[in-house]
Parts: structure tokens; C-alpha cells; sequence
């Protein structure tokens, strides 16, 4: 027996399974670009620091547009807003050093990760939405993190890489979760 929320969201669960997978696939070259360019505040690491919540904008757009009747948006519309902010405000912080840039990213991660779970509770009903949760939720531990290292002596950058590369792959579990419809090619 199928449930009506299942059946509701049948035609939106591929275009979100697609949709993490390219998260995945984006978080995990950026990471791996992010450790290759180090620590310092080079001229491509602050491309790479701004071009990961421009991205995250670009894919809330995405699922926006995908969205059904039914479906939450309201969160994606509030982590488009949030994420715009985060990309110009690394990209003003990366004048200032790596300190200041971890104080952005880790408010940049408390917000969005708090829209994230609350945005995976909104579509429990859909199914697969069990890792977006916990994503969210240790996404706000992580910013937290990112605050609290920024006032050590040698911050780094390189804790980034390995919160993109686990964000990715809780995307990746979700496109996994997410329920098969028939018929979906």
C-alpha cells in the first residue's frame, strides 16, 4: 500500500535524488581543492570559500524550483537568503585573515544547519530525510566549532574541507534513502 505522502512526493523524488547527488559530487571536489590549496588565504582559496554557499544558494534555488504543492519551500527561500550573506561575507572576510573567515563560515554553518534540519523535519513524510536531519544538526556543532577555533593561535582552513566532505556524503545517503517510484528513469 502506497501512502498518500509517498504518492505525493513521487514525481519530486527524483529531481531531489539528482539533485543531492550533484551535492555530493561538488562537495567532495571542493574539499579536496580546499586541502590542495592549504591554509593560506590565497587568491583560489577565497574563490573556493566563496564559491561553496554560492553553490548552496544555486541548489536551494534548484530544489525551489522543484518543489510541488505541498512541499516545504520556506526554509529553502530563508537558506537562499542566508547562504547569499555567507558568500559575500567570506568573501569580505577573506581580506581580513582566516579567523575571520571561520567566524563567518561558523555562523554561516549554526544558521544553515539549523534551516537544514528543520527543512529535513518539514519533509520526513517524503522518506530519506533521516541523515539531512542529523546533517543539520552537526552542522550547528561544526559552526559552533568553526567560532571557537578562530581565536586560536594558528587557525585553519583545513577543517573545512573534511565538514564539506561529510556534508556531501549525508547528501549522498539521502539520494540513497529517498524512495523509488515506478516508472522513474
Amino acid at each position: 500500500m502506497t501512502s498518500v505522502a509517498t504518492t505525493q512526493h513521487a514525481g519530486v523524488t527524483p529531481a531531489l535524488r539528482r539533485l543531492y547527488a550533484v551535492r555530493f559530487v561538488f562537495a567532495a571536489a571542493w574539499a579536496v581543492l580546499l586541502l590542495l590549496s592549504g591554509s593560506e588565504l590565497t587568491t583560489g582559496a577565497r574563490l573556493l570559500l566563496f564559491l561553496y554557499p554560492a553553490f548552496d544558494v544555486a541548489a536551494a534555488v534548484v530544489d525551489a524550483r522543484s518543489a510541488r504543492t505541498g512541499r516545504p519551500v520556506t526554509g529553502l527561500y530563508v537558506n537562499i537568503a542566508v547562504s547569499s550573506l555567507a558568500a559575500v561575507g567570506v568573501a569580505v572576510a577573506g581580506a581580513s585573515g582566516v579567523a575571520d573567515v571561520l567566524r563567518v563560515w561558523g555562523a554561516w554553518a549554526i544558521v544553515s544547519g539549523l534551516v537544514q534540519l528543520f527543512v529535513g523535519v518539514a519533509r520526513r513524510p517524503m522518506g530519506g530525510q533521516w541523515a539531512m536531519i542529523a546533517s543539520g544538526g552537526i552542522s550547528a556543532l561544526a559552526g559552533a566549532s568553526f567560532i571557537g577555533s578562530a581565536a586560536q593561535d594558528d587557525p585553519s582552513l583545513t577543517t573545512l574541507a573534511g565538514y564539506a566532505l561529510l556534508g556531501g556524503i549525508f547528501f549522498l545517503v539521502s539520494a540513497f534513502r529517498l524512495p523509488r517510484t515506478t516508472g522513474e528513469g
